[in-house]
């Protein structure tokens, strides 16, 4: 199994397959590192344990969140819980969709998550491209900012395609804003307890097919 590092035969699967299976290979040179809010929240795609190292010693990195979730036989998720245990990191897994409309307990979740852990804190999903431009744009939310600087998380400065599947994000944080220029002001929060639909959310949303060819065919995203 990737996840047992005890030995150096389960060693050198969890690095192979973290390298070659979870495509980190591809993160060696291309960090995709986000600051939110200096001192407080960061951003990055899936760190390795020296990026993840860098990060605390640049950072001051207290917890880290992973979007993706405990994922059993990835390499890159065993060698990341190792070395955040060896850092004295809060990890916690807070898996989110990167295709789908965000689920309600899983916002109000997170929502809860980042109210009571030690800051700064770092998300990450696999690429850092959805999943943590929609935590990250959330995180934003909470602290009083406009939806407009929340969306800007989601963006292709971070890989982020609106056209694809993964727009479904763009679309939560749009239907937010519709409902307030609708209804008039109303906590984010609120209106996900109350109002947001996620099935209404899946049904009206509609993805553009060269763009679904590049993110999932292409750069092949989680």
């Amino acid at each position: 199994m990737v996840q047992d590092l005890t030995t150096p035969a389960g060693r050198r699967a969890a690095w192979l397959n973290s390298l070659f299976v979870d495509h980190a290979v591809l993160r060696l040179g291309w960090r995709n590192w986000g600051v939110v809010a200096s001192g407080r929240l960061y951003r990055s795609n899936h760190p390795s344990p020296w990026q993840m190292r860098r990060a605390v010693q640049a950072a001051g990195i207290r917890s880290i969140v992973n979007l993706r979730g405990h994922r059993q036989n990835c390499g890159s998720d065993a060698l990341g819980r190792e070395v955040a245990g060896e850092l004295g990191l809060t990890h916690i897994d807070a898996p989110l969709e990167s295709r789908g409309a965000p689920h309600k307990d899983r916002i109000l979740r997170l929502a809860g998550l980042f109210s009571e852990l030690p800051e700064p804190v770092l998300i990450h999903c696999k690429s850092g491209a959805d999943r943590t431009g929609l935590a990250a744009g959330l995180w934003l939310m909470l602290q009083g900012r406009p939806v407009e600087e929340a969306m800007r998380q989601l963006s292709w400065r971070f890989g982020h395609v609106s056209s694809s599947k993964t727009g479904i994000l763009d679309a939560f944080f749009r239907e937010y804003a519709r409902f307030t220029r609708a209804h008039g002001p109303k906590p984010f929060l609120d209106w996900v307890r109350d109002d947001y639909d996620e099935v209404a959310l899946r049904q009206s949303f509609k993805s553009r097919p060269w763009a679904d060819r590049l993110v999932d065919g292409i750069l092949r995203r989680e």
